[in-house]
């Protein structure tokens, strides 16, 4: 059994705590929401766990986990750690970690993959920093990852940073092949020849190269809403789409999938179609982001 602060439980820390729990760890969550919030304050977090404490961190990107990692600072001794589990940028890890450093507080970052289904499913994990760190923290990472070999749902991909890079490429892919079900999903609509296209999409789930958990998605979505009309073709982006592209500039390395599927999102904004309606539809069921109602 591990003890561990965890704070921000939104959509994806509160359902991270429930698992933790269920493995049997010893989780104090703090949360500016009362009704969800195991402790008053950050200061009341640290007081309640034992020390070498290990806190982990799920809110916003930049300066919200910026001012909460500076917070902690003040709070922590020696011999505790943070992990940033939000989907902050790579170049802010060396900040956070040099801050907690000058108190000789460990710092881990870790991008985390799996959305609101992550309580049952698992949560893909990829980690950055030190491997002593690492394997201290690794009781927590195996709670949280996927059944089976940790390999397959579990990366230490690197030094401070690493976590957080190979998520945001991972979200860029995501971009990517959302964008191609998507673009397929409106061409089936317009044919003149298919005359089903739900069922055509969920028959692709079994024995088709192209089957995966986005198109399972695809077809829950389109179970409750056949035609996506309850939703406007309007998607936002996060921030890791735009930095993959980023990088993809600063490297000289061809991105022509990924800067059209980011493109695509920005173009939602100007134009309703079917396709956004159907990446509309699949951010809404894997990550509960929000979504407009057609009409609204």
């Amino acid at each position: 059994m591990v003890q561990l602060g965890l704070v921000g439980l939104g959509k994806m820390g509160f359902n991270m705590r429930e698992r933790l729990r269920a493995a049997g760890h010893e989780v104090v969550g703090y949360d500016r929401n009362p009704d969800v919030s195991d402790s008053d304050s950050l200061a009341d977090l640290v007081s309640k766990l034992d020390g070498p404490r290990i806190v982990w961190i799920m809110v916003p990107a930049g300066d919200p986990t910026r001012q909460t990692i500076v917070e902690l600072g003040s709070l922590l001794s020696e011999g505790d750690m943070v992990i940033d589990g939000g989907n902050s940028k790579f170049t802010d890890d060396k900040l956070n970690a040099d801050l907690l450093a000058a108190k000789n507080v460990g710092y881990l970052d870790c991008g985390v993959s799996g959305g609101v289904w992550g309580k049952d499913n698992g949560y893909g994990l990829m980690v950055g920093g030190a491997a002593t760190e690492v394997t201290r923290a690794m009781p927590i990472f195996d709670a949280l990852r996927p059944e089976g070999p940790r390999e397959e749902g579990f990366s230490h991909a690197g030094s401070v940073g690493a976590g957080h890079y190979a998520k945001m490429i991972h979200n860029g892919i995501e971009y990517g092949i959302m964008q191609a079900y998507a673009e397929g999903f409106e061409l089936l609509e317009a044919s003149n020849v298919v005359e089903d296209v739900p069922a055509v999409i969920k028959g692709w789930q079994r024995g088709t190269v192209v089957r995966s958990w986005l198109l399972d998605l695809l077809v829950r979505a389109l179970d409750e809403d056949p035609d996506l009309d309850d939703l406007e073709g309007y998607v936002e982006d996060s921030g890791e789409g735009r930095w993959t592209l980023e990088e993809a500039v600063n490297h000289a390395v061809p991105a022509p999938v990924l800067s059209a599927a980011l493109f695509a999102r920005f173009s939602s904004r100007q134009k309703d179609s079917a396709a956004m309606r159907a990446v509309a539809a699949l951010r809404n069921q894997f990550g509960g982001h929000a979504v407009k109602k057609a009409g609204s």
